[in-house]
């Protein structure tokens, strides 16, 4: 069995080790956010241990809500080697300040939603509460 040290590893393995499916591996490849491996004699792709870490880095930064493009800036500033830990800061408290007002809306939505349900007795009447407040217009 191949791991991650392993000088090959098949579409499969990686995808297995990354918790990446196959299609999106393809589709990083497709876009440029993971350069396309060589390929062995018979035209399959053999994938190196910097494939497997470059992947787990695109899979973690994207857990954490990062776009694709701010993605490619991360993955710039590494491929570059001229990234200062202050331009990564920059694009992470930015990303924060995002997730931030994501949260801020969902707390929002929440009480919204809270409001509606709470005045729904769920009862058998033709009038409901909460489609009501969904056909109003927003205040």
């Amino acid at each position: 069995m191949a791991g991650a040290d392993a000088p090959d590893l098949a579409i499969g393995t990686l995808a297995r080790l990354t918790g990446c499916k196959v299609e999106t591996i393809r589709y990083y490849e497709r876009i440029g956010i993971l350069p396309e491996p060589p390929r062995n004699s018979g035209g399959q792709r053999r994938y190196r241990a910097w494939h497997l870490k470059r992947l787990n880095f695109v899979r973690r930064a994207r857990d954490l809500g990062f776009t694709l493009a701010d993605v490619r800036g991360l993955l710039r500033l590494v491929d570059e080697q001229d990234h200062s830990c202050e331009e990564v800061r920059t694009m992470a408290l930015g990303h924060l300040e995002a997730v931030r007002a994501r949260l801020a809306d969902l707390e929002a939505m929440e009480a919204v939603l809270g409001e509606m349900v709470a005045r729904c007795e769920g009862g058998k009447v033709p009038d409901c509460p909460i489609i009501d407040a969904l056909y109003r217009e927003p205040a």
